[in-house]
């Protein structure tokens, strides 16, 4: 009888404890110990914790089968044991799943990378070389569209200066020769033709500035001021054309002489082709861009800003002109996908973590069954957010423990 006794409680004990048979030899091969390097880190890393977490399943299994002596609907109870090992058996295939996936979207987010490191140098290349051209398209762009006339205001400055350089050349023997008679002393022409080319694109400013007035008396019929600008206007050609241009046409007397014998031109014939060369060019130039170049020019030196009297503003529409290029619509388009580069993001999270998470949760799913009757894992995890925080699990727990009915599975 003893015999017997002694029979039936080893094969209880065996039933109890059976975990302790295999477990030694389950965890050894899993933890590789004599294998070669790369087997013993693949034996870790895929074998290992799914090793753990059935053979403390099976010890929680033991225990949770004890307690159906003493639980109320066992039927129940035992059903949700089977289906947390359902559960744990999911978790294990997803753990390994799961690092196919990992790597798979690892390679999808590293060219996803290198195609974004890639379009940005790209971008920045294409910056770099077509800043000149860009800059130039937004400045015509600027300089067309404005309802200032840029165009003949540096038009008219441009032809101011050229006078000015070409009066400062032929004037310059003759300040000369005069500064020579007042002072007694000879001075360089470097020292001459800095100040002179200054005083002759004054006078030259001064001269279409006087004929910009005399246009506007003109205009407003205003007959005193008319004789008035007329005469400061003869002034001022008489004056340009003795001391200017009657040097510049003196200038051209030694090629007039070396294609005509008989042509010996006095004052009286310089002065009219000078009067005449005078106004041809102040008509050409006056008509061309100084009419509307100069106004713009003396309301900026009077301080009236560059207002242009007697113009509306013009309606455009040309799109805005992209200072920014190729890289700011490029770091636009990145600020855009914002959403998708952390939805990719916490994918590749997700993969990484995951898998090994749903082993562990499942194992836990063990304990809380066997503690409190149900499951607090909803098994599959389907991203890393439905991770729920460990404060809300305790809090779970307290209302199961208060008695609210809790699912024993989440198996549908």
């Amino acid at each position: 009888m003893l015999t017997d006794t002694g029979v039936l409680v080893q094969m209880i004990l065996a039933v109890l404890l059976f975990p302790m048979y295999f477990q030694e030899a389950f965890l050894t091969f899993a933890w590789g110990a004599g294998d070669p390097f790369w087997i013993m880190m693949g034996k870790r890393t895929l074998l290992l914790l799914p090793v753990s977490a059935i053979i403390f399943a099976c010890w929680l299994s033991v225990a949770s089968l004890v307690t159906v002596i003493v639980r109320q609907n066992r039927k129940h109870f035992v059903t949700a044991v089977f289906l947390t090992w359902l559960d744990l058996g999911k978790a294990i295939v997803a753990f390994w799943g799961g690092f196919f996936k990992f790597f798979f979207y690892l390679i999808v987010a590293l060219l996803a990378l290198i195609k974004v490191v890639a379009l940005g140098l790209w971008s920045i290349i294409i910056d770099i070389l077509f800043t000149p051209f860009r800059l130039m398209r937004s400045g015509l762009s600027n300089v067309t569209n404005s309802q200032v006339p840029w165009i003949a205001v540096f038009l008219t400055l441009f032809w101011s200066i050229i006078e000015a350089v070409i009066f400062t050349y032929v004037t310059t023997p003759l300040v000369m020769d005069t500064f020579a008679n007042i002072t007694g002393e000879e001075l360089g022409e470097y020292f001459i033709r800095v100040p002179l080319f200054i005083f002759m694109l004054f006078v030259i400013l001064g001269s279409y500035a006087v004929l910009s007035n005399f246009v506007e008396v003109v205009k407003s019929k205003n007959i005193p001021q008319i004789i008035a600008i007329a005469v400061i206007e003869i002034v001022v050609m008489l004056v340009e054309v003795v001391f200017l241009y009657r040097e510049f046409v003196d200038s051209l007397v030694p090629w007039i002489a070396q294609y005509s014998t008989d042509f010996e031109p006095g004052i009286w014939t310089i002065l009219a082709i000078a009067t005449f060369a005078w106004f041809g060019i102040r008509s050409l130039s006056w008509f061309l861009f100084a009419a509307a170049g100069t106004p713009t020019i003396m309301a900026i030196i009077q301080g009236k800003g560059n207002e242009v009297t007697g113009k509306t503003p013009a309606k455009t529409t040309q799109p805005a002109v992209d200072y920014g290029g190729v890289t700011s619509r490029f770091m636009a388009r990145i600020k855009a996908d914002a959403d998708w580069v952390r939805d990719k993001s916490e994918e590749l999270l997700g993969a990484f973590v995951l898998p090994p998470l749903q082993v562990i949760a499942a194992a836990i799913n063990f304990c809380t069954l066997l503690v409190n009757g149900y499951h607090i894992f909803e098994l599959p995890l389907s991203n890393i957010r439905s991770v729920t925080s460990s404060g809300k699990l305790v809090e779970q727990l307290a209302k199961g423990n208060d008695g609210m009915q809790r699912p024993v599975s989440s198996t549908k």
